[in-house]
C-alpha cells in the first residue's frame, strides 16, 4: 500500500484551515498552520501538498511559495484566496487556484488528489530518468554478454521496465489539465 500523501494547511483563518483539516484528515495526514510563518515551521520534505492561503498577516502566502522554491522542495502547491485571480499570478510559481469561499468539501479533495497524482507521476519520471540515464552509460562501455551477466545491471533493465509500466497508468490516471500543467513551462 502506498504511502498516505501528507498535506499542510496554511490559512490564518482558524475555522478555514479546521474546515480543510477535517475534510482531508480520513485520506491523507494533514498539518495545520494558522500563520506564514508557522507554516514555514511545518513546511519540509515530506509535505506532498500544501493549501496555501495568498494572503496572511504576518508571512504572506506569496512569500511562504518562494521560500518553498528556495529549499528545493517538490510539493505541489494550491493557492487558496479571496482575492480573484489576476495577471500577477502568471509569475507565481503554484500549481492550482482556488478562490474563496471553499464551500465544497468534494472541490478540496479533488485538488488535493490531482496534485498528489502529479507529485507520484515526477517522482516515477525522476527516478525512471535517473536509471535510464545509468543504463545508457553502462551499456555504451559494457558488451552485452557482461550485461547480461551482471545482476544489478539485470534488476536495472527490471525495475525500468516496471516503472515505465506506472508511469504509463499514473498518466492514465492524469487528465488533460494535469498534463498542461505537467509540461507547461513557466520559463518560455
Amino acid at each position: 500500500m502506498p504511502q498516505q500523501a501528507t498535506v499542510l494547511i496554511a490559512d490564518d483563518e482558524r475555522p478555514i484551515t479546521d474546515a480543510y483539516a477535517q475534510w482531508l484528515e480520513e485520506e491523507y495526514a494533514v498539518r495545520t498552520a494558522y500563520s506564514g510563518s508557522e507554516a514555514l515551521d511545518k513546511l519540509d520534505a515530506e509535505v506532498d501538498v500544501v493549501l496555501l492561503d495568498r494572503r496572511m498577516p504576518d508571512i504572506s502566502g506569496e512569500d511562504v511559495l518562494d521560500e518553498i522554491h528556495d529549499r528545493g522542495l517538490t510539493c505541489r502547491v494550491a493557492l487558496v484566496s479571496a482575492v480573484e485571480p489576476d495577471f500577477d499570478i502568471l509569475e507565481l510559481g503554484f500549481d492550482a487556484y482556488l478562490e474563496k469561499p471553499v464551500s465544497n468539501a468534494e472541490e478540496l479533495l479533488e485538488t488535493v488528489e490531482t496534485l498528489v497524482r502529479r507529485t507520484t507521476y515526477d517522482a516515477q519520471m525522476r527516478r525512471f530518468l535517473s536509471l535510464a540515464n545509468k543504463k545508457a552509460a553502462i551499456e555504451a562501455k559494457k558488451a552485452p554478454e557482461e550485461l547480461e551477466a551482471n545482476d544489478e545491471y539485470v534488476e536495472l533493465t527490471e525495475e525500468l521496465a516496471e516503472l515505465r509500466t506506472r508511469l504509463s497508468e499514473t498518466a492514465t490516471e492524469l487528465d488533460d489539465d494535469d498534463l498542461r500543467a505537467e509540461f507547461y513551462d513557466p520559463e518560455g
